[in-house]
């Protein structure tokens, strides 16, 4: 017990000195001790005293801040491709013509290719081979000498004409039952990318099948010209819009040509209209009864979606040689698609548009029609034989 008070005496005196020297008017003395015992006991150092407004250093600069993440793209650090072809990029050789010059462009002149990935400029409607701005004037005609750059190069890799046993053999290849190698040709046409579909079945076969159908069918002579001047093949078999494509007996598929790819479809440019406010040689009042007129006509044929035209110019051109007004339905297709049709019975005919409406196309033969016969439905390098009429 004793030894228990000792301890709760020592205790509280010392409590009584802390608590003097805290609340008291301690010494200097005081003050220093209690100071080094809260520093020894706690740990504790004052803070530094605030800097006068003389002794400011000046600020730190500030760090930019950090650049914003930006997710890799296939368009950076690509260099500029060069292509030796000889003739103009355009996004359909078939559905587009150099000499038919548009009005204006949709939209500003963004290169199809990507930017700085084509060693060629591009113009709104297609890159040519030549600088437009050092080799052309006007830009409507391609140089007769890229024309003549290619047949010398198709010649070269075609070499001997082929035999009839060796026709027959590629059609027999070709069939649906023996390949699905196949290139769909739709209401585009021949398009630029198409031309690298058509080589890469090449490296792997010696002939590609290639089926038409749309708008394109119309001119079947226009698509073979293309595919043979383009690709520098031999359409050697046709079937209605099945074609069969020859790649050469001098061909080598390591020595195809680079084709830049479009990675998007361009605007197309803007072109005269077709319809006209008032047909050329008629007054207003002959024009309306025109079109209420030729609305009011049997249909000559009604055209499919997606189906095989190929018969259409022979079949207006005969019936002009009874009727001054033809009408052919069009229900169901697309106005873009229709508009086309007439823009190319207008060449092929050749007629006069009247009018486009209800879905219907109406077309006048003229004052001063003269039956035309037809040039041949193929170019001259093609030679219809009878094992293209089997099924491919």
């Amino acid at each position: 017990m004793s030894l228990i008070r000792r301890l709760s005496r020592h205790n509280s005196s010392s409590f009584n000195l802390l608590r003097r020297s805290l609340h008291g008017a301690p010494s200097d003395q005081t003050v220093s001790a209690s100071s080094s015992r809260l520093r020894d006991h706690y740990n504790f150092q004052p803070p530094p005293p605030p800097l006068s407004s003389s002794s400011e250093e000046p600020l730190k600069k500030k760090k930019p801040p950090k650049p914003q993440y930006r997710p890799p793209s296939s368009l950076e650090g690509v260099k500029k491709m060069h292509s030796s072809l000889p003739f103009d990029f355009r996004f359909s050789y078939t559905e587009s013509s150099s000499t038919v010059r548009p009005i204006g462009l949709r939209e500003p002149k963004y290169s199809p290719f990507g930017p700085d990935r084509l060693d060629r400029e591009w113009t709104g409607v297609c890159a040519p081979a030549v600088d437009p701005k050092v080799e052309r004037v006007e830009g409507v005609e391609e140089d007769p000498k890229l024309e003549e750059k290619r047949r010398k190069e198709r010649e070269k890799i075609q070499g001997p004409p082929l035999t009839e046993a060796e026709r027959k053999f590629l059609v027999e290849l070709c069939q649906r039952n023996k390949t699905k190698r196949q290139i769909n040709l739709g209401r585009d046409g021949l398009t630029h990318n198409m031309l690298n579909d058509i080589y890469n079945h090449w490296k792997h076969a010696e002939a590609v099948r290639v089926k038409c159908l749309g708008v394109p069918t119309l001119d079947m002579k226009n698509v073979i010209f293309h595919l043979e001047d383009k690709t520098y093949g031999q359409v050697v078999s046709k079937h209605c819009g099945t074609l069969v494509l020859y790649r050469g007996r001098n061909y080598d598929p390591k020595k195809r040509p680079k084709i830049p790819l479009m990675l998007w479809k361009p605007h197309e440019p803007v072109y005269p209209r077709l319809i006209k406010t008032t047909i050329d040689g008629l007054s207003i009042e002959e024009t309306k009864a025109m079109r209420k007129k030729g609305l009011a006509l049997p249909a000559l044929t009604k055209l499919a979606k997606n189906g095989y035209y190929g018969s259409l110019v022979s079949m207006v051109r005969d019936a002009f040689l009874v009727s001054e007004l033809v009408r052919i339905d069009c229900l169901g297709l697309e106005k873009k698609d229709y508009k086309k049709i007439g823009a190319k019975l207008r060449d092929l005919v050749p007629c006069i548009l009247v009018t486009f409406d209800k879905e219907q196309v109406v077309i006048w033969r003229g004052k001063d029609y003269k039956p035309t016969e037809g040039d041949g439905e193929y170019p001259p390098s093609f030679i219809h034989h009878e094992s293209s009429k089997e099924e491919l």
